[in-house]
């Protein structure tokens, strides 16, 4: 009786594990077949091509109200020295700083020598652009203390911490250095030079012995001029950069005109050497680069000073600007487009598009 029973218990186990297991394959194949009449097809939706935007003029986006007039003349600033007594050539730190603030209040921007020298007006529209240069390399205008670090009181110490705390205010000085060491020390000239390089700053001749110009002939103007554009690319690490203006010391020219010519080019040793601004020691503002009467060649700067000055002097012309806003250049942030008002001067040959408006438009906007 028992193996009886025990032969029904394993039949009974045997049925029910097939049955589970076809009721697995009957789900799995339910499944299967639920999928399969499920399937989903995607349908690829095409976008319509849309139109291309028409592209903007970019006349479009200089602000008229800001009365943009690159016609209108801008400062070269001549600086020598930074000490601690105020003198004809020397600036305090802080009367020097109180330069920069005052030109940052009034809208002025530092542009190099070089682009305003070709034209390459890159000013923030609205503002005005502004050269700063020093003669003579000093070593009050770059100074280490004893850590290495840069005095805060030279002249570069004063314009990186400016720079800092105005970041608009381009880091954009040129230092013109004569021989026959620039900045002081000779052990730290090469370093000095290139870190002025480095920052973004320029390094730019003043001969190699300071000469007067003015009864020089052909060959002495050469060789102080590229006796030292030489001297100094020899220093400098940069391997494309050029040493390619020029501060005339004491504002010196020869009497022979046929003689020009040699500050603008010529050669020494067999290297040449090309200028593509010439720096005069005149007291008053430059024209626009884009004014028929700019050159160049004989760009007259402003004393940086308050002393001795004859009214011409850096304060004095921006209070004449302060009362004359009209005359002076205002940027309208495209350097490809010479936005003037109607009627405003004459043009040089520039190959860049012209841009006049009329001022009572401004005033609408």
């Amino acid at each position: 009786m028992r193996k009886k029973v025990g032969i029904i218990i394993v039949l009974l186990a045997l049925v029910l594990v097939a049955g589970c297991k076809s009721q697995a394959v009957a789900i799995e194949d339910a499944d299967l077949t639920e999928a399969s009449e499920q399937e989903v097809v995607v349908e690829r939706v095409i976008p319509e091509e849309l139109p291309e935007p028409e592209p903007i003029d970019p006349k479009e986006l200089i602000d008229l109200s800001l009365k943009p007039n690159e016609l209108g003349k801008v400062m070269v600033l001549m600086y020598h020295n930074i000490g601690d007594e105020e003198q004809d050539w020397v600036r305090t730190p802080d009367n020097f700083k109180r330069d920069l603030n005052t030109l940052y209040e009034q809208g002025y921007r530092p542009l190099s020598l070089t682009d305003f020298a070709t034209g390459n007006i890159t000013t923030e529209q609205g503002y005005t652009p502004i050269i700063i240069t020093f003669d003579d390399a000093r070593e009050n205008n770059i100074r280490y203390m004893d850590d290495g670090s840069i005095d805060p009181e030279c002249a570069v110490g004063i314009l990186l911490s400016f720079h800092e705390t105005h970041p608009d205010f381009p880091l954009e000085v040129t230092f013109f250095a004569d021989g026959p060491s620039a900045f002081g020390s000779s052990d730290e000239e090469v370093a000095k030079i290139n870190f002025i390089i480095e920052q973004g700053m320029d390094i730019g001749n003043h001969t190699s012995n300071h000469p007067n110009f003015k009864d020089a002939d052909a060959a002495k103007i050469q060789k102080e001029i590229g006796q030292q554009a030489q001297n100094l690319e020899d220093m400098i690490e940069a391997e494309t950069y050029k040493v390619n203006t020029i501060a005339l010391p004491f504002g010196s020219r020869p009497r022979a005109d046929e003689l020009e010519i040699y500050l603008h080019e010529g050669s020494y040793e067999g290297v040449t050497y090309e200028n593509l601004a010439i720096l005069n020691v005149g007291s008053n503002p430059a024209y626009s680069p884009y004014d028929e009467r700019f050159n160049a060649l004989s760009l007259p700067r402003v004393r940086a000073s308050e002393m001795n000055v004859d009214n011409v002097g850096m304060y004095s012309y921006l209070e004449y600007f302060v009362n004359h806003p009209e005359a002076k250049f205002i940027s309208d942030g495209n350097a490809q487009i010479i936005t003037v008002p109607a009627g405003d001067g004459d043009l040089g040959n520039m190959e860049k598009e012209i841009y006049f408006y009329e001022m009572e438009d401004a005033s609408e906007e």
